[in-house]
């Protein structure tokens, strides 16, 4: 399968049980990430009876405004990702405010493994061909090597180790477009992050697709932490993202 855009899942979302003896004057729609967010908020000064009488969504939009980003850190959001390619990841994983579970190529076949395809090759017919007869090339140089690994450690009695053995050195010939899957936590400052410095013009171009999609599905999510970021048609005509409040 070669992929051409990635797959989002949210997992796990925040679930918020608001104390009896401190309650809120709630208004507005919101969700329980956003109501856990504002009664962080509310609670360093005691303004749970909401004088200004501002929507939960409002009180959010001060909040980024102000750029007290630190009540936004209490809020997490788990995303699988699926279809994006171990070049991707490498890049993914330096953002460091973030939990990750990656698969693993010690342990997974990757006999019948997944390609991402490069979004600057995407919609030219030649260089698609070359590229896909490239990683159908490298796949079954894997396949071979396994086979051969899997006979030269015959001599190991646990089948399961020796077939690590021979993964994880077959792998060493799949290239960076190799598709793989992560499970991605971070806390809603932390998205943030991550969404102004991949959605940008100056992001890898797979990178830059993959945090567009996921500000769509936080967005949708949680719209009172994301609200604020605009997807646009950058100049090299693909879709980028800017924030209005940058570095909440």
């Amino acid at each position: 399968m070669f992929y051409s855009e990635p797959r989002i899942t949210i997992l796990a979302r925040p679930a918020f049980t608001e104390p009896a003896h401190l309650p809120v004057h709630w208004m507005g729609e919101s969700t329980d990430g956003e109501r856990l967010a504002e009664f962080a908020g509310r609670l360093c000064y005691m303004s749970q009876k909401n004088p200004a009488s501002r929507a939960t969504r409002e009180y959010l939009e001060n909040i980024k405004r102000q750029r007290h980003g630190s009540v936004l850190e209490h809020a997490s959001y788990s995303l699988l990702l699926e279809g994006v390619s171990r070049a991707l990841s490498h890049e993914l994983v330096r953002h460091r405010t973030a939990s990750y579970s990656q698969l693993s190529q010690r342990y997974v076949d990757e006999s019948e493994a997944n390609f991402v395809v490069p979004p600057a090759i995407l919609g030219d017919a030649a260089l698609e061909a070359s590229w896909r007869a490239e990683m159908e090339r490298a796949q079954a140089s894997y396949v071979g090597l396994v086979a051969e690994l899997m006979t030269r450690y015959a001599w190991v009695t646990d089948r399961v180790h020796r077939r690590k053995m021979a993964r994880e050195a077959a792998r060493g010939v799949l290239p960076n477009s190799t598709e793989t899957k992560v499970v991605v936590t971070a806390n809603a400052r932390a998205w943030r992050t991550m969404l102004e410095l991949r959605a940008g013009e100056g992001a890898d171009l797979e990178i830059r697709r993959l945090a567009i999609a996921i500000l769509r599905a936080l967005q949708a999510e949680a719209p009172g932490f994301f609200s604020d970021f605009e997807i646009y048609i950058a100049e090299d005509r693909r879709e980028a993202a800017r924030s209005e409040h940058h570095k909440v």
